[in-house]
């Protein structure tokens, strides 16, 4: 249907809003298939998926600068195989569904249809496009810019998909191995609760960066970055912690002794 939109459906004149009636409308089409089957988490694999789609749609009719858009697909593919390819290895088939989703729609009784729609499928589709403005900019303007600042997002985004990855393969080494009750507090684990979401806020604030080298005085595009982190530190994060605290009661040792969110060396506790 999105695609089907871009190629025959009435043109708006601005490329950023037909790619965005197109991703709400591939957005209503993984939401019909959720309801059909039962299971919100038909929308997980869109999140990583559709930024690839955009950037390369939106390079294929801009005429961006060279250097940097090569370097911002470049990063955008790296994080999309790494998060793709971590939904693959720990996804255990279609009967499994986030526990968070069945949470959310059994607190909105009634109007669970629409938390399903709007909380689950349409307000992250919003949030990831916006993070993406960046990227839309980046891939559409033919000046330089500030092409160190590209090369400085670059490398900040590698490192952050890197540390992801780390997290990720040392909690499936975890997983795989652990014991009724452990608490994972090794590795990276050990400076932050959180690495990977970490990691995930590094990757879309050097996606920021890039659109503010091509557009260096536009500071409004790290609104998508912020708004991530606004999800991670006011939801996310929050709603993992009570479930880990009341699965494992040793994990207010850790909440003691390791950070949030940034890493840091653990803290020392007084025994």
């Amino acid at each position: 249907m999105a695609a089907a939109w871009l190629l025959w459906g009435p043109a708006t004149g601005r490329l950023w809003l037909d790619t965005l009636i197109a991703d709400v409308l591939a957005t209503l089409v993984v939401f019909a298939f959720s309801r059909a089957y039962g299971n919100s988490s038909f929308y997980d694999a869109y999140w990583s998926v559709i930024p690839p789609l955009l950037l390369f749609y939106w390079w294929s009719q801009g005429d961006g600068d060279t250097l940097r858009s090569w370097l911002v697909a470049g990063l955008v593919v790296v994080w999309a195989v790494r998060l793709t390819g971590n939904w693959v290895y720990a996804f255990p088939g279609l009967h499994h569904e986030d526990w968070r989703y069945p949470m959310f729609r059994d607190k909105a009784g009634r109007w669970e249809f629409v938390v399903d729609l709007v909380a689950i499928h349409l307000i992250p589709t919003l949030q990831v496009f916006l993070a993406m403005v960046p990227v839309y900019v980046a891939v559409t303007t033919p000046e330089r810019g500030l092409a160190w600042l590209s090369i400085v997002a670059f490398v900040l985004g590698l490192a952050a998909v890197a540390l992801e990855l780390a997290a990720d393969t040392q909690m499936h080494r975890f997983v795989r191995d652990r014991r009724p009750g452990q608490v994972m507090d090794r590795g990276l684990w050990a400076w932050s609760r959180h690495p990977n979401y970490f990691g995930e806020f590094g990757f879309w604030l050097a996606v920021a960066l890039f659109g503010v080298a091509a557009w260096p005085t536009a500071w409004w595009l790290f609104a998508g970055a912020a708004a991530m982190l606004a999800m991670f530190l006011g939801a996310s994060i929050p709603m993992m912690e009570e479930r880990s605290l009341a699965r494992r009661p040793d994990y207010q040792a850790v909440i003691e002794r390791v950070s949030r969110f940034v890493p840091r060396p653990p803290a020392k506790v007084r025994a």
